[in-house]
């Protein structure tokens, strides 16, 4: 038979079980009761959490890690159907602010004039908000507000100047008193009384010098802002000096192909323009022919024109009609005075005699005698002059005939008045 001893160190049938069926429920109590304080205490047990997760990081980094190893392909399930449900959240959470700015719009869009009073009451209830917004706003964003109001001045000037004239007419009293605030600062004070003299000065010495008064065309803020843009533009242009190479030699190139092509060009467009009158199309000038096939003919012989504008090329016309007509008078100018010398030369007998017959009658009504050959070379200037077509001739040259003829026409004493000692040489 066993004895006490041998009683207590058996197991009892079942006594395993038992025991663990006790852990067991003690265990589920304990989250009983663990659950009920949760629920009647959720900011106490929310402190203590946040406390203790602070107290132990790396228990819980190290745990995290641990169960991850051990899970991996749990952990990764995990996480796949985290972001699923996070990309469904997002989905339906975009879909429903879309829903819902298009209902907003569309209520907005169907009553306009109750939005309108509900933003006009609102701006009304909540002045002080709307002015620290604003205020905000300007301090996050001052550079883009005032250039945004200086584009605004700068559209409409007019409209801008008349707002400024109608405020100094409606606050006179604010106005003196800022500038009253101004005048103050001494320094600003005597620099005003100092340039005031400065005009003053300046004024009273133009008009001991028999001067004009100093004239300036006052330059408004927009003005100014303008022409520093031009500036910008035109100095930044990093293909500034191609363009004005380009621009330079392509008049060059104009001017001397009208020069030696002048008369070839304009037999060109008097053909054209006699072809098209022919096929019954519409007439067109030619000189706009000459300067069109002449710009035509010069683009097609150079190279490197890409930076050319109509500007460019306007302006090298303007040039070089300048050049063609002072050519152009040259030459004439020259016709003439070879024609004065070859008539000279072939009458010189005859002018001297009529020279000294007008000298003799100068004497006669008792006017100083001129030069002999001096005017003889003048009744040959006013002959030569008398035969040549006035539109060949030049325009200096077309005045000083009507008046050399002027004075040949007219009575002796206007004659006398007209050829008078001292006079300037014809031929220079």
């Amino acid at each position: 038979m066993r004895g006490p001893a041998d009683k207590d160190a058996a197991p009892q049938p079942g006594s395993a079980s038992r025991t663990a069926k006790r852990d067991e429920d003690a265990r589920a109590r304990k989250r009983e009761r663990d659950r009920r304080y949760r629920l009647e205490h959720p900011e106490k047990h929310a402190a203590q959490r946040r406390k203790w997760v602070e107290a132990n990081r790396d228990r819980i980094r190290e745990s995290n890690r641990r169960w991850r190893e051990e899970h991996l392909e749990r952990a990764r399930e995990l996480n796949r159907d985290s972001m699923r449900r996070a990309a469904a959240r997002k989905r339906r959470d975009a879909e429903t602010r879309a829903k819902a700015r298009t209902r907003v719009r569309v209520w907005r869009q169907e009553h306009p004039d109750r939005v309108r009073d509900y933003q006009r009451g609102w701006v009304e209830a909540n002045r002080g908000k709307v002015r620290e917004y604003y205020n905000r706003y300007y301090r996050s964003h001052r550079d883009e507000v005032n250039a945004r109001a200086t584009a605004r001045r700068d559209a409409d000037p007019l409209s801008t100047t008349a707002g400024k004239q109608a405020w100094a007419a409606d606050h006179k009293e604010q106005r003196a008193e800022l500038q009253r605030a101004r005048r103050a600062n001494p320094e600003i004070y005597t620099a005003e009384l100092e340039a005031n003299a400065a005009a003053r000065r300046l004024k009273r010495a133009l008009a001991r010098a028999g001067l004009p008064p100093k004239r300036l065309h006052p330059a408004s803020a927009a003005e100014r802002r303008a022409n520093e843009r031009a500036a910008v533009e035109f100095f930044g242009d990093a293909t500034l000096p191609e363009h004005v190479r380009q621009a330079t030699l392509f008049g060059e190139s104009l001017t001397k192909h009208m020069l030696n092509h002048h008369v070839r060009m304009r037999e060109f467009a008097d053909a054209y323009v006699a072809t098209r009158d022919r096929m019954g199309l519409p007439p067109v000038q030619v000189e706009d022919v000459v300067w069109a096939r002449a710009v035509d003919v010069v683009l097609d012989g150079r190279r490197g024109v890409d930076l050319l504008t109509s500007r460019d090329v306007a302006a090298a016309v303007q040039t070089a009609k300048v050049a063609v007509r002072r050519a152009d008078q040259k030459q004439r100018y020259d016709r003439v005075v070879k024609a004065v010398a070859v008539h000279v030369r072939k009458n010189r007998a005859r002018l001297s005699a009529d020279a000294e017959l007008e000298n003799r009658a100068r004497a006669k009504r008792n006017r100083p005698r001129i030069d002999t050959d001096a005017l003889a070379l003048q009744i040959a200037i006013c002959e030569v002059l008398a035969s040549v077509p006035a539109d060949r001739l030049p325009v200096d040259d077309g005045r000083l005939a009507a008046r050399i003829e002027s004075a040949i026409l007219a009575p002796n004493a206007e004659r006398r008045q007209a050829i008078a000692p001292g006079q300037e040489p014809i031929v220079r």
